[in-house]
């Protein structure tokens, strides 16, 4: 029964309550000490805000032009920043309405907001709200992730307070405004106001500021391009909010509310890639000055050299070369480098006639047979040995190594002085030059000049048979153009990290090499400008002195014309990615470049070259180391007054070119040998076998390489198209290695 019940005893009851409230506050006491063991933890390991204003987005990279004019940029990237001062007032306002109206109040939290949401997402049993600042939001952007998670809202929060203990409140809005992402590849509101309506900033209309304002929230469904009636429903959202904080009265956002979405839709312009054949190489080039890990770590910022005014001559240039010339000529593909010779900077580089056809860079990446152009590294080295432009040499049948070059036409011009051999591209002069010289001087002297690529030796080595880049071989040339001194050619000035420390500066970085002294080097320029006035070169002649040398390769699959003025080095390469054989010349690389640098050097003023050097008093420096010479072949005399009658180089002038019947004649006599020979490079062109078996590398002879050069039969300011029945036609290649 209840009154069998024992009492209660108070001092039981103030015992337990006594440790339950013991407990309570041991309980209280260890939750506070582990929370703010915590923050500790979490403070401590917070970064730097200081870093928020310095901040990139991870591989970004900004290339820029010369003139300071964005190229392209990589990643995502904000690709025009917006001062706050040039910010309107109404789209600073539209963005506070919708993401936090306390901005200015506040110290990073908005207690009021997070209650609220808190409340809203309690009652829908459902994440709605978040109740971030501003502040919040950009401390996750710039150093958090998206993870919903308590440790990353503490961090977060925390790092919002830091942030605005260190930075103004104008700089951390003016930073949020240039890199939230607002949808569509659009980072930044300058960003977005070019994507979704193709404006500045400063021209949006209200309804299209709120719009922009809405996105932030969900960038993805509130896309103007996917959700327009969703994307609508959020900006009329935004107008309501601007007029409830008094940004804007209810009439202003009623009439906004009635306005259609009025979308002009555009790509992002980091999306833009201006001049893609130059960017392109930049970003090969670029792992070669910073580290992997700072292009890695983004927001990098790449002044180059590039003239945007010269690049786009050049590009035009190229395809209209192409166009006039390549149907008839039998060529598909050209390229231009244009490189200031003074510092090795390129001011214009092209690669093709269209990048979105074909992204392989012809100037950079492909290797091709230089022919006759090469002969400038190797009078360069004979020069500097001590050999004068007035020594003579015998033009006669000749053989060393069991190697035998011949001259185009097969011809012999006997006594000749270096200065007309270099003039009319005399292969067996330029032969003898090099086993006069030696190898070891002649590959020293080219190394110096920025020739990279792998060379032989090999007596065709004097006849350009060695692949090289129009790239080097163009940097090769501004290396006579600067006084025999030789800087890399490179597109890159200066590289900055985002927080503007500079990484690589070819000002501080970059030093020049004396590739050859500057008497020979003007004694060489003094050469090559009797190449262009009276030689090989003459259809790039321009109103002051050029100096410069043609090249083509066997069966002239290469066409070859590198120039220059004191100023500016210009090379010109023609021809077809597949190696096939064109019936061109390199007369027709010489009138591409005519055509470019006359326009490229139109408003710069004219400069002379360096005087011609005392030859008798000039001070030798490098030594040469010849070659074993060999019992050299004799000749049968000839008539005086025949030279006109020899076909080696260029033709005479007014000398007309042979006519397909009588090439079709020859043809017919040497059919078997010299499809046994054009079957056997179509072969093997550019292998270990072709060099083998062409230049004899081995005891196995060799067949004999013929470099040939052409020009045009006169001289004209604006050339022409020759009429149809000069045509060499196709059937006709296997006899004729070059014509005009």
């Amino acid at each position: 029964m209840f009154w069998d019940r024992t009492p209660p005893r108070p001092w039981l009851k103030l015992w337990s309550l006594f440790w339950s409230v013991f407990a309570l506050g041991g309980l209280t006491l260890g939750g506070m000490a582990w929370a703010r063991r915590e923050l500790a933890a979490i403070d401590d390991s917070l970064p730097d805000p200081s870093e928020l204003l310095t901040y990139a987005r991870s591989g970004t990279i900004t290339i820029k032009a010369a003139d300071g004019s964005i190229l392209q940029q990589i990643g995502d990237v904000t690709h025009e920043s917006l001062e706050l001062a040039d910010t309107p007032p109404q789209l600073i306002e539209a963005f506070l309405a919708a993401e936090d109206h306390r901005f200015y109040d506040h110290d990073g939290l908005d207690y009021h907001a997070i209650a609220r949401a808190a409340m809203t997402n309690w009652r829908a049993r459902a994440w709605l709200e978040g109740g971030s600042t501003l502040t919040q939001q950009l401390a996750r952007m710039v150093f958090l992730t998206q993870e919903v998670t308590l440790e990353r809202k503490l961090r977060e929060a925390r790092l919002a307070q830091e942030i605005e203990r260190s930075t103004s409140k104008e700089e951390i809005l003016q930073k949020y405004l240039n890199l939230v992402y607002l949808g569509s590849g659009a980072y930044g509101v300058t960003d977005a106001a070019w994507v979704y309506f193709a404006k500045s900033p400063q021209e949006l209309t209200l309804p299209e500021m709120a719009l922009l304002a809405g996105l932030p929230a969900a960038p993805s469904d509130y896309s103007p391009q996917t959700s327009p009636e969703l994307a609508q429903q959020r900006r009329n959202t935004v107008l309501r909010r601007m007029a409830e904080v008094g940004y804007i009265s209810e009439s202003q956002a009623n009439q906004a509310i009635k306005q259609p979405l009025d979308l002009n839709l555009r790509l992002p312009k980091r999306l833009e890639v201006r001049l893609p054949y130059f960017t392109s190489y930049i970003q090969q080039e670029l792992p070669n000055y910073v580290s992997d890990e700072e292009i890695e770590k983004g927001g990098l910022i790449v002044e180059t050299s590039l003239d945007p005014q010269l690049q786009e001559l050049a590009q035009a240039v190229v395809r209209q070369g192409v166009a006039q010339y390549g149907w008839q000529e039998g060529f598909t593909e050209a390229a231009l480098v244009a490189i200031d010779p003074r510092n090795g900077e390129i001011r214009a580089l092209v690669g093709g006639t269209g990048f979105e056809q074909s992204q392989f860079n012809r100037a950079t990446q492909a290797l091709r047979q230089p022919g006759s152009t090469f002969k400038g590294i190797i009078y360069a080295t004979a020069i500097a040995t001590g050999l004068s432009p007035r020594d003579v040499y015998d033009d006669v049948p000749y053989s060393i190594a069991g190697y035998q070059p011949q001259n185009y036409g097969g011809g012999y011009a006997g006594k000749v002085t270096l200065q007309n051999a270099l003039a009319q591209s005399i292969n067996v002069v330029a032969v003898k030059l090099l086993a006069d010289i030696g190898f070891e001087p002649t590959l020293e002297v080219a190394r110096k000049m920025g020739i990279e690529s792998e060379l032989g030796e090999v007596y065709p080595l004097a006849l350009g048979a060695f692949e090289v880049t129009l790239l080097e071989m163009t940097g090769a040339y501004g290396t006579l153009a600067n006084q025999g001194q030789h800087y890399p050619s490179r597109g890159i000035r200066r590289i900055l990290a985002a927080d503007g420390t500079v990484l690589f500066d070819a000002q501080e970085d970059i030093r020049p090499q004396q590739a050859i002294d500057p008497d020979s080097a003007a004694i060489m320029t003094s050469m090559l400008r009797q190449v262009v006035e009276s030689g090989t070169g003459r259809p790039a002649q321009l109103d002051r002195p050029v100096a410069g040398k043609t090249g083509t390769s066997d069966n002239s699959r290469d066409l070859w014309f590198i120039g220059y003025v004191p100023q500016l080095t210009v090379g010109v390469w023609l021809g077809n990615d597949n190696n096939a054989p064109t019936y061109g010349s390199s007369g027709t690389a010489a009138r591409v470049w005519r055509r470019f640098a006359a326009q490229a050097l139109r408003d710069v003023a004219v400069a002379e070259f360096p005087s011609l050097p005392n030859l008798a008093r000039r001070t030798i420096i490098l030594q040469p180391q010849p070659e074993e010479p060999e019992p050299r072949a004799t000749r049968e005399p000839r008539e005086s007054g025949d030279d006109w009658q020899l076909t080696w180089g260029d033709r005479p002038l007014g000398v007309p070119s042979r006519s397909v019947s009588q090439e079709s004649q020859e043809s017919q006599e040497s059919q078997e040998s010299q499809e046994a020979e054009t079957r056997d490079r179509a072969l093997d062109y550019g292998t270990v076998e072709y060099f083998r078996r062409r230049y004899g590398l081995d005891p196995a002879p060799s067949n004999p390489v013929r470099e040939q050069q052409s020009s045009p039969s006169r001289l004209e300011s604006d050339p022409v198209l020759p009429s149809k029945k000069e045509i060499i036609l196709p059937e006709a290649l296997e006899t004729v290695e070059g014509h005009e």
